[in-house]
């Protein structure tokens, strides 16, 4: 790319070259000299009490060099409330629980030691869901407590009074629905390398997505300095959330290389990830709203139960976004919303892309689909009567700027054929019926603060040959950031795109930045790295005023040259500039810096009002299904996207994220699940849970609509997460249109259709 205009171009991935050519270097591919390979034993049982441990035979293997139990080591507590420990040995709770771990020259032979420590139990009585969890005689999971209820975390929020809406409102519908565990399905399984250097300073290699927040927890977990702790992200294989929490599997790491005294290396194999890795959070939400007959949402009353695992980690959190769409999504003038979170002998489930509102939204779209239809509206309108809008301050003190939600809803609507094809169930074959459904979603556009700071820190600078250099703290999770960000600092400094290149993988040499996460980076790294840019730009602009002898107001830039206005002949390019200032006595540096912190506040864990995104990202999306009624099966055939994404920075990134956020989605909305029986996951690996796969995904159109955020970098918003949350919810609705049956649990399988369909036959023949 020639010209330096490059905000909107469709520009190829600043890391797409090394890794398509099997260059790049993934936290698996890391080799240290004198590494070892650590592997960890797994509880046997859901909930038991450990009652001996023995590691003798396991000693015995040609090579093992460390053994650790829970017993060998201090005591370390892990979590938000540090109800974890790296190894058990009092009491087991979920089959991820970790009893020992092995670190060995080979892998091999750390398998076979791990084979053989032998583990003696008592086996205790379980509970797997939050009900039974509840029950007056359940056992009590975490000692000390005096319920499986987590009441640190129990999210509440009220505004108005919902029994005087459900009197003002005409209808009143209350449904339950069901969301379930799924996994991330990253191509790069979990992995950890670490090691002490001579005086004792620990570096973790680490595919984390906050590696700034992971050097504090580690610090705090292990006793030890932030400063000797230094984090180095390899080339990350996806993320999607998983990595946002310190896990035991990264402490033991550190624990077997501090005893071994040599590095050590921990990778997850498919079946561990599937197993052991964090899940995203099931819920069972029970919703009723009310509205009048002309169309106005009344009320909303939102009880949520969450299986909240065995111990707390990001998960049972989620409740923190979900307050927040079920709160001010839409204008609904009385709110009664609560989430309890609740521990049971089941996996520990993290954060995943949308965090919470996937299982929101399946929830209040397919409800707006029903009420709509309660009333004789068409869904569409319903949603626009009721939708939010530009400018708009919540009743929970949520401070919506740019606001397309309208826009989105017409465009995606137009495209899919809303008016030809909406409730005509159209026959395409032997009992094959056709149908389209449409949902809308919100999610935070601009970051969200979750810690006291939700800011980042860039550098930027340009070096004796006119090349510039952006050092940040975000962190590129294969998202596409890296591209964005470069091309924010080559618009500002008007160089060609392939003359910035980004530093961005080591606390060590990177400022502070709070984390990948909550459609952020873009957004808030993309400010900071704006800032520092357009610092860089004014020193530069002042050194050539110096040398030209004019004034900053009379030079411009164009190409990586600075140039009088009116001589534009007598441009100097950027490096020229930087060496004239360098090679001289006195000299000095072209170093730019930036630190964005939005204008947001937390989440107030009292009443759960709060604005804590400083832009919010608005879209609604279409599909086309095809039923077949013989055997439930749903086909997907098409679907129609619109987001407002307030100002496209690079087409070719948006794009990807968007195909790959709606293929999730369909995934989660018509496959996916993590099934547990007894507390084991019996599906671990990709021939047994099952993803749509290019096969089954379909055409999609996308269409952009720009609000151009007025506090975004060139107007942009987040939107990593928002193309997976609306889609699955579309899909029911669609089903609906197409056959007349409503799936209030996910994955919607074929089975769950044709048994709804018989159900449907079945009444309708008791009818007549």
């Amino acid at each position: 790319m020639s010209s330096s205009e490059c905000i909107g171009k469709r520009l190829i991935k600043k890391d797409g070259l090394e890794k398509v050519t099997g260059r790049a270097i993934y936290g698996q591919d890391l080799v240290l000299p004198r590494m070892l390979y650590g592997k960890i034993l797994y509880s046997m049982y859901p909930y038991a009490r450990i009652l001996s441990i023995d590691t003798s035979k396991a000693k015995r293997v040609p090579g093992v060099r460390v053994i650790l139990t829970g017993y060998d080591i201090p005591e370390i507590r892990l979590g938000f409330l540090r109800d974890n420990y790296p190894l058990k040995k009092d009491v087991v709770r979920w089959t991820g629980d970790e009893i020992a771990a092995v670190a060995a020259e080979s892998e091999e032979a750390a398998e076979e030691a791990i084979d053989l420590i032998e583990v003696e139990y008592e086996e205790l009585d379980p509970v797997f869901t939050p009900e039974d969890a509840l029950r007056p005689d359940a056992p009590i999971l975490h000692e000390g407590r005096e319920s499986n209820r987590i009441d640190e975390i129990i999210r509440t929020y009220v505004k108005g009074d919902v029994e005087e809406g459900f009197a003002e409102s005409d209808v009143v519908l209350e449904e339950t629905y069901e969301l379930q565990h799924i996994q991330h399905c990253t191509m790069g399984t979990y992995n950890c390398t670490a090691a002490f250097d001579a005086f004792g300073r620990l570096t973790i290699w680490s595919p984390t997505q906050v590696p700034f927040i992971m050097q504090r927890d580690m610090a705090q977990i292990l006793g030890m300095s932030g400063k000797d702790i230094r984090i180095v992200q390899p080339v990350i294989g996806g993320a999607f959330g998983k990595a946002l929490d310190v896990y035991p599997f990264e402490v033991i790491t550190v624990l077997l290389a501090k005893k071994a005294r040599r590095p050590v290396k921990i990778v997850f194999t498919r079946e561990e990830e599937f197993t052991v890795a964090c899940k995203r959070q099931a819920a069972k939400i029970t919703l009723k709203q009310g509205v009048t007959k002309d169309g106005l949402l009344k009320a909303r009353k939102v009880d949520i139960i969450m299986n909240a695992g065995a111990y707390v980690s990001w998960g049972p959190l989620s409740s923190w976004t979900m307050v927040q769409t079920f709160g001010s999504f839409y204008k609904v003038p009385h709110i009664s919303f609560r989430c309890v979170p609740v521990y049971t002998n089941m996996p520990i489930c993290g954060s995943m892309r949308g965090y919470g509102n996937p299982q929101a939204h399946f929830a209040l779209e397919s409800q707006m689909d029903m009420l709509a239809e309660a009333i004789g509206m068409d869904p569409v309108e319903f949603r626009k009567k009721n939708s939010n809008t530009p400018n708009e301050t919540t009743h929970q003190g949520i401070a919506i700027t740019s606001c397309g939600y309208i826009e989105c809803l017409e465009a995606a609507s137009k495209d899919i054929g809303w008016k030809e094809k909406r409730g005509k169930k159209t026959q395409s074959g032997p009992n094959k019926v056709r149908g389209i459904g449409l949902a809308g979603m919100w999610h935070v556009g601009g970051g969200s603060r979750i810690y006291r700071s939700d800011g980042c820190g860039a550098i930027v600078k340009i070096d004796d040959f006119g090349n510039v250099i952006l050092i940040t703290g975000a962190s590129e999770i294969g998202q596409g950031s890296d591209t964005s960000l470069c091309q924010i600092v080559a618009e500002v400094l008007g160089v060609p795109y392939e003359k910035v290149t980004l530093v961005n993988n080591d606390t060590d040499i990177t400022p502070w930045d709070v984390g990948c996460h909550a459609s952020r980076t873009t957004f808030i790294c993309g400010k900071a790295a704006l800032q520092a840019a357009q610092d860089v730009r004014s020193q530069l602009l002042k050194a050539a005023a110096e040398i030209f002898g004019t004034s900053v107001d009379e030079l411009e830039t164009k190409d990586g040259i600075i140039y009088p206005k009116d001589s534009p002949e007598k441009g100097m390019p950027y490096d020229k500039v930087v060496r004239k200032i360098h090679f001289r006595s006195g000299g000095d540096l072209i170093i730019g810096k930036g630190f964005y912190d939005p204008p947001t506040t937390l989440l107030s864990p009292k009443d759960s009002r709060g604005n804590v995104s400083a832009a919010y990202t608005f879209a609604s999306q279409a599909v086309e299904v095809e039923v077949d009624t013989r055997t439930g099966r749903v086909e997907i055939l098409r679907a129609a996207v619109a987001h407002d994404i307030g100002k496209v920075i690079n087409p070719v990134g948006l794009e990807g994220q968007i195909e790959g956020g709606v293929v999730m989605a369909m995934g989660y909305g018509l496959y996916e699940e993590t099934q547990i029986e007894e507390g084991r996951v019996i599906n671990p690996n990709y021939a047994d849970y099952h993803l749509p796969t290019s096969l089954d995904a379909p055409p999609i159109n996308i269409k952009m609509v720009e609000t151009n955020d007025p506090e975004g970098p060139f107007g942009a918003k987040g939107v990593g997460e928002c193309a997976a949350i609306a889609f699955a919810p579309a899909i029911a609705n669609a089903i609906y249109d197409a056959v007349g049956v409503r799936i209030y649990s996910l994955p919607i399988t074929p089975e769950k259709v044709y048994r709804a369909l018989q159900q449907k036959e079945n009444q309708g023949q008791k009818k007549d």
